[in-house]
């Protein structure tokens, strides 16, 4: 997925295992990275039903209170997030009937709740779901669709009431890709 990422000038890979091997993170560049973006996003598996330990930390100690969130916390009111999930299980494991019991966007609260906390807009998903049994192919295709998902939001053409209605951003590509070609 990393490897299709677009070039463009709006666009910054911020890898926190690159960037923190040891977990020492610097709050205050982190903060800094955020002020300067209006569009953040969590690139991860779901990693025990969860984040994995690196963002958690990061969660933990960059949105802080009287910055991200409080009375004083006015930091990132507005910004738009995204998470990219990847999972090993199909998206029919991921529903109540499924075999984990739970849908993706029930995993995917707290990450939710958090961005409200933080007066942020959390946008619906983009998964990438069953990688242990995806061909070359359609990993292939998530990679371009990720891409031009990307592309999309570095040019804000989706708008707020778009992804308002759609469970997935992978849901709003295929409606943004059927409008260009209709």
């Amino acid at each position: 997925m990393l490897s299709a990422l677009p070039d463009l000038p709006d666009l910054t890979l911020h890898d926190l295992y690159e960037q923190y091997p040891a977990f020492d993170i610097d709050v205050q560049r982190e903060q800094a990275l955020l002020t300067e973006h209006e569009v953040i996003v969590w690139q991860h598996p779901l990693y025990w039903y969860s984040v994995p330990p690196l963002l958690k930390q990061w969660i933990d100690l960059v949105l802080t209170h009287g910055w991200a969130y409080g009375s004083q916390g006015n930091a990132l009111v507005g910004k738009q997030v995204l998470s990219v999930i990847s999972t090993g299980g199909p998206a029919a494991s991921y529903t109540i009937d499924g075999f984990h019991g739970h849908t993706i966007d029930e995993f995917l609260l707290p990450l939710a709740q958090t961005t409200r906390l933080c007066k942020m807009h959390y946008l619906p998903p983009f998964l990438l779901q069953g990688t242990h049994r995806l061909s070359d192919a359609e990993i292939a295709q998530a990679a371009d669709d990720y891409r031009a998902l990307l592309e999309a939001l570095c040019a804000d053409r989706i708008a707020d009431k778009l992804w308002g209605t759609h469970a997935t951003m992978n849901d709003v590509l295929r409606t943004l890709t059927t409008k260009a070609t209709a």
